[in-house]
């Protein structure tokens, strides 16, 4: 046992782990997002996400921080209290930083400010990035980064001091442990405002958009790291290394895996068969509904609250597709609905026999139904204004030829790219100059095709390709052939790098492919 206002070395490790463990969490939803998209939006989607980590945490140090945590002022924190992480230093955090007496100012007091501050910069960064998977694919780049960097002070920080930050909340008895009012309601009813401005994505490219995931694995993995990055996302929100902490972290894990299973029960019911895409949806909305509550309810609610959180979270989504709304990734169903329902629940199982938890009341239902019905509202509201007002000034949405290939067009940069030596299977799209690669049935291919490749029966080509084509040893014909092969006319841009002869009629809708045995 430390005295106040000493530095407790085993709490500050921990917060340390934990504020790594958060920032862990930003990759892991990029991967997340960008094996939900299409292939041609991965960069898009990862630059979203990783530049969250940058800009936002330049912010934070400069006078985001000071917003959410320093004394009150209208409706943040002054700038003056921590701006630059001024008074912020390895010993306990102060508002009265002259007076460190009066109790009322501590902000921490086992742990360095400068931990604190650190570890809840890692909130404020993935915050603003769990709205990109919503608006996928409509929100340029130089827009997107004034709306992100608007949007943490305008709705971020308020909610963050009035709840985190000695405000008005906090006093009124509004108990938020890891973020479902402060993260998730805030981002998830964002989302849902940027996506009834910008449209669907259909609008823009005028033809229905192929919202299949183009890499289930990555999907999976940014899963894995996701739920790891829990941990100290739940666990952290602690600020020690005691039983809460334990709590929470033992709490996420039992409402994750319980909404993962319930999930998968509802799809195989449902559409007959489990998919992997499913189970790590349904863990990621179990993980964002304890969120709130994470370190207030025992074991046997956590559990509850995980069968609640997939049968809820499913039906949001089902509304969503219903209404029409094109929240590519579901955003405000998963995270925005989840962590709302995850903050009411706050009320109803709620113990206080845990050190730190309020008494589950009616009383307390009421106001955490309140606090998340204005987070909704106030989040939405604010949302749509900004990018109303950035659209005054700048083009928001890509236009159809952008959307042909989002990467290209905003980063000048291609998630694949085909190289010598590669094998690509069924259903894969190319474009391009392409050389010694094996393509297998079903491919589509626009572009140049260089002697030496190897092409399995059903491959499509754009008409004038001319090629020449090395049967794969062993498995075809090895006596030459020349096949009247039909071309796959107009279908994709751009033109073969490699021009046809000028005997050649443009018009024609056939190729003449050599087959030759592979020496």
């Amino acid at each position: 046992m430390t005295q106040a206002g000493a530095i407790d070395s085993g709490h500050t490790a921990w917060m340390l782990i934990s504020m790594a463990l958060v920032q862990l969490m930003l990759p892991g939803l990029a991967f997340f997002y960008a094996g939900l998209l299409r292939h041609n939006s991965v960069i898009a989607i990862l630059m979203q996400n990783f530049v969250a980590m940058g800009l936002i945490f330049v912010l934070w140090f400069l006078f985001v921080f000071s917003l959410c945590f320093g004394h009150t002022y209208f409706i943040w924190g002054s700038i003056t209290t921590f701006g630059a992480f001024n008074n912020v230093d390895d010993s306990p955090l102060y508002r009265n930083y002259v007076d460190p007496s009066r109790v009322a100012g501590t902000v921490v007091s086992d742990i360095p400010g400068l931990v604190f501050a650190g570890y809840q910069g890692m909130f404020a960064c993935i915050t603003p990035a769990l709205m990109t998977g919503a608006f996928a694919d409509r929100l340029r780049f130089g827009p997107y980064l004034i709306f992100i960097s608007l949007w943490i002070i305008l709705v971020y920080a308020p909610f963050c001091h009035w709840i985190w930050g000695g405000g008005w909340m906090a006093a009124w008895g509004v108990r938020d442990f890891a973020g479902g009012i402060v993260v998730h309601t805030t981002a998830g009813f964002s989302a849902l405002a940027a996506v009834h401005v910008l449209g669907s994505r259909e609008k823009i490219e005028g033809a229905k958009v192929d919202s299949q995931p183009h890499n289930i694995p990555f999907v999976a993995l940014g899963t894995a790291l996701l739920w790891f990055g829990w941990f100290g996302f739940n666990g952290g929100s602690a600020l020690a290394s005691t039983g809460s902490a334990a709590i929470a972290a033992v709490n996420s894990e039992i409402t994750a895996s319980t909404a993962l299973t319930v999930w998968v029960a509802i799809e195989w019911l449902r559409n007959g068969k489990p998919s992997l895409v499913g189970l790590c949806i349904g863990a990621v909305a179990g993980l964002a509904t304890i969120t709130p509550c994470a370190g207030f309810v025992r074991p046997w609610a956590a559990f509850v609250i995980g069968i609640l959180a997939s049968v809820f979270c499913y039906g949001c989504c089902m509304l969503k597709n219903h209404a029409g709304w094109d929240d590519a990734l579901d955003v405000w169903g998963v995270h925005g609905m989840g962590g709302a329902l995850g903050s009411v629940l706050t009320g109803v199982f709620a113990d206080s026999t845990i050190s730190g938890s309020p008494a589950r009341s009616g009383l307390l239902f009421g106001k955490q139904l309140a606090a998340t019905s204005l987070a909704a509202l106030y989040s939405y509201v604010v949302s749509i204004v900004l990018l109303r007002l950035i659209g005054l000034f700048l083009r928001l949405k890509p236009t159809k030829e952008e959307m042909a290939n989002i990467d290209k067009s905003f980063h000048n940069e291609l998630a694949y790219t085909v190289t010598p030596g590669n094998s690509f299977y069924q259903g894969n799209n190319f474009s391009g100059t392409n050389t010694g690669q094996l393509f297998h049935l079903g491919n589509n291919f626009s572009g140049a095709v260089i002697p030496g490749n190897s092409f399995s029966q059903g491959t499509n080509f754009s008409a004038d390709s001319d090629m020449s084509w090395v049967a794969d040893p062993g498995k075809r014909s090895p006596e030459p052939t020349t096949i009247d092969w039909v071309a796959d006319p107009g279908k994709r841009s751009p033109e073969p790098t490699t021009q046809p002869s000028k005997e050649k009629d443009k018009s024609a809708r056939h190729v003449q492919i050599e087959i030759h045995s592979a020496s």
